[in-house]
């Protein structure tokens, strides 16, 4: 079997080549992205190029504590993101998710690497890299939605909230509903995924993995561990997230802070 076929410049310029025609296409409709479009090209380029100098860098240093550096960095990023879609005006907001996404991550990285890959070693950097940086980009957009349709909710039906205070009812009890809702929000996308994989359209990790040269069934069985990784990080993840932002919404004696 033929092993990955190598890419050099020409053939990077060559797919460049399709951004170009995506900018020509939207000037020819005057849809106005020709700069967005330009302006993600480039920034596309720069971040992988220096991404693969950075794991190229890590791979070979083979160290367990440039691993979890590398994998510190993505995931203060991720949270950074993930806080500014969020809202920057709560409180502790970029902390919990940095605590929902890192415990989440952690957990489902370290049951995958221990009980299903088992490496030589436990930071083997071509298995712990990879997964973690998946799970760390969905968790992210998990986070970001569902934070985001909390926040949006609690904000919006405020009123609904305090009548079911002055009712009685704990603070759990009257946002248990517009929590429920932001979790589901979250977990649709991934829920949409897990339906249609393999039958819509070939996921990235076993496309990459089939142009490396790798057996069909061995691109799948990875395929299928990744995805449930992704499944349950991204629940975890948004449990937390959404538990730690309802409490930021009521003080001690359990009044509703707008």
């Amino acid at each position: 079997m033929q092993g990955l076929i190598s890419l050099d410049l020409v053939d990077l310029v060559m797919a460049v080549g399709l951004m170009a025609i995506a900018i020509g296409l939207s000037a020819w409709e005057g849809l106005g992205l020709e700069l967005n479009l330009a302006i993600a090209t480039g920034r596309t380029i720069l971040q992988l190029l220096v991404l693969g100098y950075v794991l190229d860098f890590i791979f070979a240093l083979d160290n367990p504590w440039a691993v979890l550096a590398i994998l510190g960095v993505i995931l203060t990023i991720t949270a950074i993101v993930a806080r500014n879609r969020i809202s920057q005006k709560i409180p502790y907001v970029l902390p919990l998710v940095w605590g929902a996404i890192f415990i989440s991550t952690a957990l489902t990285v370290f049951y995958t690497t221990f009980l299903i890959i088992q490496p030589d070693r436990w930071y083997e950097p071509r298995y712990v890299i990879p997964l973690a940086g998946m799970v760390l980009g969905n968790a992210m957009n998990a986070a970001a939605i569902a934070g985001e349709r909390l926040v949006s909710s609690m904000n919006s039906f405020s009123t609904e909230i305090e009548t079911h205070l002055s009712l009685g009812a704990t603070p759990a009890q009257a946002v248990s509903q517009y929590r429920k809702d932001a979790i589901r929000a979250a977990l649709l996308p991934t829920l949409n995924q897990m339906m249609l994989v393999g039958m819509v359209a070939i996921p990235g990790i076993t496309t990459g993995q089939l142009l490396a040269g790798i057996n069909a069934l061995d691109a799948v069985s990875y395929e299928i561990v990744i995805i449930f990784m992704v499944a349950i990080a991204n629940l975890l993840t948004t449990v937390l997230l959404t538990k730690g932002l309802c409490r930021q919404f009521f003080n001690s004696a359990a009044q509703l802070v707008r």
